[in-house]
């Protein structure tokens, strides 16, 4: 890949609008208010029963009322996934001041990724199919299910009229369809995209998966301090839900039209480990190529990187593994970087992780401040490096680094600059 400084015709990329859903709050101002505060979404599950289950808790998104967004009618057409991306595209296309009505629909597409995507309302009709028959499964489940069914609703919703699609690698999902936008941007293919991810997984069926595999924390006593990446005592992820979406721009675009410019996406990179299932690369080889390739990309050395968000899940391989990685890729940087895992306090989205993530890059460059990694309390010897404990911390940030890495090997790199025209 080209990097996108103007060589080889390629055009810059700038965000210029953010909107977000996630369990620590339901606009930008407030998930960034609890994000610095260090404030935990993690409580125990309100919307079903878990007497049964080894774990009890989650990051639920509450409060959120899809009708402050759209009509009664619209929402019943769409999964709580999309209902999420709805409001987070809204957000964002209002913060940019996003208007279609110009003629710019044509060159203005949506890539919203998941990887549950429609399960929820799978779920609930296969119980009205067993106590009902068939006749009574809803006529709009085919479409609410879908995977693309949240780029689907947005596109309606705003009246884009270009690319639309919806990437899913897992818990790089939300990453892709970032870095994909971007790439279309850079290249000519389009003007505007609309791009993020969502997920809401947070249903039996996804508990008591993700328990059968180990993956998730068990800490029921305890659960605010459940979640503690690169911590001696972590045990497991927790699961959360919401959406994340970023408005990026080709720059000279969004220049014409005065929209608010709040920083440039830079580079991008996604590899597989061709390893494991589940399991990351011990040695974080996959995710070390993704980072190179980024930088690379990006035309970013080590001694350029100011902050690192990092995929941080606090199961005990995936932190080990991220944490060789970037020492790999960084060598004595690594040690000087500030480094923080947001998922302490939002729980892992899944396919939305990676562009709650993004999101978190892009505010911490605007108001430089870097977001602590809550519950680090017994550093794991193995994971050595600065991941911010407990406390938010003032600096200044140029550039911004955001990982994700998935079940499956998926492994995905963002980079972000300060815009300076």
């Amino acid at each position: 890949m080209s990097n996108n400084n103007g060589a080889n015709n390629n055009k810059r990329v700038v965000v210029t609008g953010l909107g977000i859903i996630c369990p620590v709050g339901l606009t930008v101002s407030e998930a960034w208010s609890g994000l610095v505060s260090g404030k935990s979404g993690i409580d125990y599950i309100s919307s079903f029963d878990t007497a049964a289950f080894k774990t009890r808790y989650a990051a639920e998104v509450k409060d959120f009322d899809p009708h402050d967004y759209v009509g009664p009618k619209e929402a019943g057409r769409m999964d709580r996934f999309t209902q999420f991306a709805v409001a987070a595209s809204l957000q964002a296309a209002e913060a940019a001041r996003l208007r279609l009505d110009n003629g710019d629909a044509e060159e203005t597409g949506v890539i919203i990724g998941d990887s549950i995507c429609g399960l929820l309302q799978i779920c609930t009709q296969f119980k009205v199919l067993a106590e009902s028959g068939p006749d009574r499964v809803s006529p709009v489940l085919a479409p609410t299910m879908s995977g693309d069914a949240a780029p689907v609703q947005v596109s309606l919703t705003l009246g884009t009229r270009g690319i639309n699609y919806s990437p899913s690698s897992a818990c790089s999902s939300g990453s892709d369809a970032i870095g994909q936008a971007f790439q279309l941007i850079r290249r000519g293919d389009a003007r505007v995209m609309i791009a993020g991810g969502a997920e809401a997984p947070i249903m039996p069926i996804i508990l008591a998966a993700f328990n059968s595999c180990r993956a998730l924390s068990t800490k029921n006593n305890g659960v605010e301090t459940s979640c503690c990446p690169f911590d001696a005592e972590r045990d497991g992820f927790v699961l959360g839900e919401g959406a994340a979406v970023m408005i990026l721009e080709e720059e000279s675009y969004a220049r014409k039209r005065g929209a608010p410019i709040l920083a440039e996406i830079i580079g991008y990179s996604a590899t597989s480990d061709a390893f494991h299932l589940t399991q990351p690369s011990p040695d974080g080889e996959g995710a070390a190529r993704a980072m190179r390739m980024a930088m690379k990309d990006a035309a970013v050395t080590p001694a350029d990187i100011d902050y690192i968000n990092a995929h941080g899940t606090a199961t005990l391989l995936n932190d080990r593994a991220e944490t060789r990685a970037m020492k790999s890729v960084l060598g004595n940087y690594a040690y000087r970087i500030p480094i923080s895992g947001s998922k302490s306090m939002t729980g892992h989205l899944l396919g939305a992780s990676g562009s709650v993530e993004a999101v978190i890059c892009v505010l911490a460059i605007n108001h430089g401040v870097i977001p602590p990694t809550i519950n680090l309390t017994h550093p794991d010897p193995e994971c050595d490096l600065d991941y911010v404990p407990n406390e938010a911390r003032q600096m200044k940030v140029k550039t911004a680094v955001s990982n994700s890495f998935g079940f499956g090997g998926h492994n995905s790199t963002l980079i972000f600059r300060r815009y300076d025209g």
